[in-house]
């Protein structure tokens, strides 16, 4: 059974920072692709990072310059590190993995993510 457990969720100040962690475990597939998606109340989930199971990233524009989103060489840890973070920031934020035989190109839709954390909330204050 596939576990994803986020941490590192708080309350900041905007151009502050914040590191979020996904343990993962329980997945059998040789290729693995990682990402982080957020929500807010009345909004749908949006892609805000993924890594690719070639190691390939990609960033919603919002967060590009700002989020950097890395993984260990084991892919079971899975960080977003958070800088200059702003209000609009604010969200809930989920971890999300897919695994297969085949490769998985990084991709910012919540389809293609088939296991999903229980999420860490992001409050950013002005």
């Amino acid at each position: 059974q596939v576990q994803l457990v986020e941490s590192g969720g708080g309350s900041v100040q905007s151009g502050e920072s914040l590191r979020l962690s996904c343990a993962a475990s329980g997945y059998t597939g040789r290729r693995v692709r990682m990402g982080w998606f957020r929500q807010t109340p009345g909004k749908s989930r949006e892609g805000v990072a993924v890594i690719g199971s070639d190691g390939s990233k990609t960033y919603a524009d919002s967060v590009k310059g700002r989020f950097t989103i890395s993984q260990d060489n084991a892919k079971t840890t899975m960080t977003l590190q958070m800088d200059s973070l702003k209000p609009e920031d604010t969200a809930m934020y989920y971890c999300a993995l897919t695994s297969s035989l085949l490769e998985l190109p990084p991709t910012l839709r919540e389809q293609a993510f088939v296991h999903w954390g229980q999420g860490t909330r992001v409050t950013v204050s002005s």
